[in-house]
């Protein structure tokens, strides 16, 4: 294999692939990702066999042919090269190793055969439909920071993503919930979607798709099946095992009679409790929001016997109510408010808080209190 590139073209190829290679492994091969020299382009493949990622760029092949790089040390390399320099990789099969030319400078890089890398088969994928790379990153966004990182509760560790209804109307519906926040946003379904099963897409491959999403316009090709799932953001081609495992009924959790209405400005509110969580003490980061007519007293206690208290303006006229949340959860959730106010929905201070956006229907927050 012989080819020339140019840098940038090939970094970003490398940026998008060489994410998905965990740092340590086992098995040698993992480490390393596939180049595919071809038809005038080269194509380049990492795994760590739950996700398998595909992406091609355009090159000037000299020699066709196929060979594994180590992932991390090739992209340092590549990174570090001059701007706008073209690249010349050439494989020496007599010698076992991959030679990077660029200018004045060149490096030697060990490789391992192309028939010791795994391909990731997606297998048939029946189930087909297309989403804008807006609409994408919003059930993203709007739902994976309260995705669980409790590795018992495998069933947690990513979005659900599936149809519903909502006031007889079909949606698609991405949810997560680590029992302590619940994310629920949705979307007009598209009409290929219908029918489709519900899938739990790993933490991994969400992060991983949440990057390409930001370099790509347009619509993103979806595809799944009830183990597998891919994205197609033009030439790069993400697939992803699913999460085998039963979504809890999230519907359950969802409180129906709370009664008692909050309204504040999102970002004045986050803001206060950002500043008065300050001296929470770090394990729980409780804060106290004491509700009263048209106003909040946020307060917090630390351990070392520091305190502090805010007061802000709302409307509220429900009665007076103390109630406790961890402050990191609550920024979390105002962190997704799009809109000037926030709706807090609440009942008392041992049940779920509802959270709603002012300008976004389709999400929907749920945070549990806690003892302050």
């Amino acid at each position: 294999m012989k080819l020339t590139i140019e840098r940038t073209a090939l970094l970003t190829s490398l940026n998008h692939v060489q994410s998905v290679v965990e740092r340590r492994n086992t098995i040698p091969i993992l480490s390393n990702i596939l180049l595919n020299a071809r038809d005038g382009q080269l194509g380049l493949t990492a795994t760590d066999l739950d996700i398998a990622i595909n992406d091609k760029v355009p090159a000037d092949i000299a020699a066709e042919g196929a060979i594994t790089a180590p992932a991390h040390l090739l992209y340092d390399i590549i990174r570090k090269l001059p701007e706008g320099s073209q690249v010349e990789l050439d494989y020496k099969s007599e010698e076992g190793r991959i030679y990077i030319r660029c200018g004045q400078s060149q490096f030697a890089l060990s490789s391992l055969p192309q028939d010791d890398f795994p391909i990731m088969e997606s297998g048939e994928l029946p189930h087909k439909f297309t989403l804008s790379t807006t609409v994408l990153k919003r059930l993203i966004d709007k739902t994976r920071f309260a995705i669980s990182t409790e590795e018992t509760r495998y069933y947690l560790n990513g979005i659900y993503l599936h149809m519903a209804e909502t006031g007889g109307v079909p949606v698609l519906r991405a949810v997560a919930t680590d029992g302590h926040r619940l994310a629920r946003v949705e979307t007009p379904i598209p009409a290929d979607a219908e029918g489709m099963p519900g899938v739990i897409i790993p933490r991994k491959a969400v992060t991983e798709i949440r990057k390409l999403i930001d370099e790509q316009d347009g619509d993103v090709a979806i595809s799944l099946s009830d183990t597998k799932i891919s994205f197609s953001f033009g030439d790069t081609l993400l697939t992803s095992k699913l999460i085998d495992g039963t979504f809890p009924d999230y519907e359950r959790v969802i409180p129906a009679g709370n009664d008692k209405v909050l309204e504040m400005d999102g970002k004045i509110f986050a803001r206060a409790v950002d500043r008065v969580s300050t001296v929470s003490m770090e394990k729980t980061r409780a804060i106290k929001l004491s509700l009263s007519d048209d106003r909040i007293t946020l307060s917090a206690t630390g351990s070392d016997a520091g305190s502090a208290t805010e007061e802000i303006a709302a409307s509220y006229n429900s009665g007076d109510m103390e109630i406790g949340f961890n402050s990191k959860y609550l920024l979390d959730i105002t962190g997704q408010i799009e809109g000037e106010n926030a709706h807090f929905v609440l009942s008392d201070a041992g049940s779920p808080t509802i959270v709603k956006d002012s300008v976004d229907d389709g999400a929907l927050y749920v945070l549990m209190p806690m003892r302050v």
